[in-house]
């Protein structure tokens, strides 16, 4: 979608960054009207949404629509983006939940809603040292495939785990993993409820069709109204159809985090704070319109932190962006973050007024709800073309989800990204040696990649492998031009390998070094024997045209 001519930031315009809102710097009256249906629009999708995750965690509904209040608020006020909407999302309730049940915390329990604050809290913290650290290209170097991987463990454990729910039996194994869960759904099979089933399956089927034929509809909006009619006027209730816990009316009053379990707790705050940040800036990169402000990785980390951090002490879940109601968002034409604040006094109004109609709302339909928005998370589609494209990250991502299946989602995410990093130094260390130039007696190579500890060796055999292969010339260039930084291994590594090829009757000439490097080199008395002996040049072409 585009801004309509009159009214949108021109194209390529350099947008001033302001710390406070910075979404409204240059806003226009105009867009009043978009904004607050963009935020209502929001609404509709993300409130019944987050409800529905709070359950992931097996904690009370309420703290999902918590979670759409001071975190939406904090970013909205910080944030970058300008249609992104943050609350919780089914891979950090999913995350949640496995911390919770970890840490040997109790669903439903006093003692689950205390970590739950010292969780966020933790999550938070995380977040905004990595600001401080600047670490947010760091962890965007997570590849995709791991995330792939990851949704994959997540969509089908969270699937699963909804399984008992829509069947409308009482064991719940949400946050134990996908085995226990397969074994205990299938327990449970021959107590199933038939009207339980039926609710569900055609739960399911409206959000499916919605989401095919009339995606502007809010379909969980659609389906939570129905089922709470459904409760109201007709006899579901009385066969077995069972209704979510009461949900208290009022707002979140500020509690304070207690420690308890901190140490068992922090493994997997780590796992949330990487997929909050990742997800948060996966959604405002997919979403950012033509003469947007580019995202601003450490902005964002700051902002999710802040989220995190504070809505934490208002009983909220861990945050991030979620991609869902912040693509509504954008089609509704949000144009700042006062969408996203119209979508807060939505919740705050929902808190207030409708405690009472929440309570006849059916634990199926909730249920359904996660279970349509997980099963998109089972990406099949970029599997498939990973395995066309990039067969190692299929790899990847495949070992990725299946520990996630089989072991956890906690190590799923330690998995992933040490697989991630594996191979990204594979890549770093591979020697890259092109040939320019092969002359009788001359030979012209160039170093397409930087220098440094672990591919310097490498580098050095791939060099000493074309020198044999054009049968040791006389005269080799190497083209040093991409060498910005010398470390003492490169400059020992060349100082060895110049003698050694000097030992072979090979006269090894550099050109290119750019100035930097240069200034380093000339304090040793290598280099200052290359210059003597003019082997030092500026251009490959000055190297092999002397004599």
């Amino acid at each position: 979608m585009t801004h309509p001519p009159d009214t949108a930031r021109p194209s390529g315009t350099r947008v001033r960054r302001a710390w406070l809102v910075p979404t409204l710097v240059g806003y226009k009256p105009a867009w009043i009207g978009r904004d607050a249906l963009a935020g209502l629009s929001a609404g509709a999708v993300v409130i019944p949404q987050a409800m529905a995750y709070s359950t992931i965690a097996n904690l009370p509904v309420q703290i999902g629509l918590y979670t759409c209040m001071v975190p939406m608020l904090v970013y909205a006020l910080i944030g970058g983006s300008a249609a992104m909407s943050v609350s919780t999302t089914s891979t950090i309730a999913t995350l949640t939940a496995t911390t919770l049940v970890t840490a040997g915390v109790a669903a439903g329990s006093q003692d689950a809603l205390n970590d739950l604050v010292t969780l966020t809290v933790i999550v938070g913290i995380i977040l905004v040292v990595a600001r401080v650290l600047k670490l947010g290209s760091l962890v965007e170097n997570i590849s995709e495939a791991t995330m792939i991987g990851i949704k994959v463990g997540v969509g089908a454990t969270v699937a699963v785990g909804q399984l008992p729910k829509l069947l409308g039996v009482e064991t719940n194994f949400s946050g134990h993993g996908f085995i226990r869960s397969i074994v205990a759904t299938i327990e449970a099979i021959p107590n199933a409820n038939l009207a339980t089933v039926v609710l569900s399956a055609s739960s399911i089927a409206v959000l499916l069709l919605m989401s095919r034929f009339t995606p502007r509809l809010p379909g969980p909006l659609i389906v939570v109204v129905a089922g709470i009619l459904l409760a109201a006027f007709t006899g579901i209730v009385s066969i077995g159809v069972g209704l979510i816990p009461p949900v208290p009316s009022g707002l979140p009053t500020p509690v304070i985090p207690t420690f308890q379990d901190t140490g068992a707790m922090i493994p997997g705050a780590l796992a949330i704070a990487v997929m909050a940040f990742l997800e948060s800036a996966s959604v405002a990169r997919g979403i950012r319109q033509a003469g947007d402000p580019q995202v601003d990785s450490d902005r964002e980390l700051l902002a999710t932190g802040a989220a995190n951090f504070i809505g934490a002490f208002f009983q909220s879940m861990p945050a991030a962006g979620g991609f869902s109601q912040s693509a509504v968002n954008q089609k509704a034409g949000a144009r700042s973050q006062l969408a996203t604040m119209v979508t807060v006094v939505l919740a705050v109004a929902v808190a207030l007024f409708l405690g009472p109609v929440l309570r006849l709302l059916p634990q199926a339909t909730l249920a359904s709800i996660v279970f349509v928005a997980v099963i998109g998370l089972i990406d099949v589609k970029s599997l498939r073309r990973l395995a066309r494209l990039s067969p190692v990250e299929f790899w990847i991502a495949l070992v990725t989800a299946v520990v996630g299946l089989t072991v956890g989602l906690l190590p799923a995410v330690a998995v992933g990204v040490v697989l991630t990093l594996v191979m990204v130094l594979h890549e770093l260390n591979r020697p890259r040696v092109d040939v320019l130039s092969s002359q009788p007696g001359k030979l012209a190579l160039k170093l397409d990649s930087p220098l440094y500890t672990a591919n310097v060796l490498s580098t050095i055999r791939a060099l000493q492998g074309e020198i044999d292969t054009a049968g040791r010339p006389a005269r080799v260039v190497l083209d040093v031009s991409v060498l910005r930084i010398l470390t003492v291994m490169v400059i020992d590594s060349f100082t060895d390998f110049d003698r050694e090829m000097a030992g072979l009757g090979v006269e090894l000439h550099f050109a290119g070094l750019p100035d930097a490097a240069l200034e380093r080199a000339r304090k040793t008395a290598w280099w200052q024997a290359v210059e003597e002996s003019h082997r030092a040049h500026a251009s490959v072409e000055e190297a092999l045209s002397e004599e």
